[in-house]
């Protein structure tokens, strides 16, 4: 049986590298928005930064576990039944994949205690699933690139 994607990506020797590129990912995606909207994102991410520097790989490491379990039906299904690359599996299931990851979110921030976070994510939410469809291609590359590894 092929090992599971918890297995191969919250595996104690690749946990950071999986937490760093999943960084460089968010980092990539917000710097790549434009517009109003885009705008929007990147002031409400730096304010999230200021309010705690290094609040986002800190954050990726807290909700990787729940991620990776969001993930494992879409990789199992991915692996079993598809061809071509996980990113692009990922984008044709973008309402699910998006739904499935922002599930993991909006639990953490309705359990947390620190009304700056939970008020910046207010603001950023209802713009949330589309820019998480825009960056399932890169996410599963990363998932990919570490699951393979």
């Amino acid at each position: 049986m092929a090992e599971t994607l918890k297995a191969r990506l919250l595996d104690s020797d690749r946990r950071g590298a999986v937490i760093e590129d999943l960084n460089a990912l968010v980092d990539g995606e917000v710097a790549n928005k434009s517009g109003l909207s885009g705008g929007i994102v990147k002031t409400g991410y730096a304010a999230l930064k200021k309010v705690k520097p290094g609040i986002v790989p800190e954050a990726i490491d807290k909700m990787l576990d729940e991620f990776v379990d969001q993930l494992e039906p879409f990789w199992t299904t991915f692996t079993t039944e598809a061809s071509g690359d996980f990113g692009t599996f990922l984008g044709t299931r973008p309402q699910e994949a998006s739904e499935a990851l922002l599930a993991v979110t909006d639990r953490r921030a309705e359990r947390s205690n620190r009304a700056a976070i939970t008020s910046i994510y207010g603001k950023l939410r209802p713009k949330a699933q589309e820019n998480v469809i825009e960056a399932l291609p890169g996410l599963g590359a990363v998932v990919e690139k570490h699951a393979r590894a």
